[in-house]
């Protein structure tokens, strides 16, 4: 399984990545939208991670080049705001499938990037 973090505050995104990794998965950490959109280009993804509110682009916008370039990628929201609270993110972006605090335990956030990971046997 293959995953992208995308997270402003580093420490945090090293947190989770250690924790997905333990899990077997393979695991891709960056701080910005142009770094983010560049490895979407060069890799395939099963679960992106995307802090809501980043310093340095838009997590909308990744996830939007996401669904277009990926389509089976699918976006697990991060944030410590109230914005989207309403669960709205799920109409604004068609690839999101779990909208999350900052703060869940990174062992629940990896097990839901585990569970939506996971590939369907044909």
């Amino acid at each position: 399984m293959n995953v992208l973090i995308v997270e402003s505050r580093a420490e945090l995104g090293k947190i989770w990545k250690s924790h997905l990794e333990r899990l077997g998965a393979q695991v891709w950490l960056v701080t910005s939208q142009d770094d983010a959109v560049s490895l979407l280009r060069a890799t395939v993804f099963d679960v992106l991670v995307l802090d809501l509110v980043l310093k340095d682009g838009s997590a909308m916008a990744i996830a939007d080049f996401a669904s277009y370039r990926q389509p089976g990628a699918k976006a697990i929201f991060v944030t410590n705001t109230s914005f989207f609270s309403d669960g709205s993110i799920f109409q604004h972006c068609s690839n999101a499938c779990a909208f999350v605090q900052s703060e869940t335990p990174p062992d629940d956030l990896a097990a839901m990037v585990e569970h939506y990971g996971r590939h369907e046997p044909i």
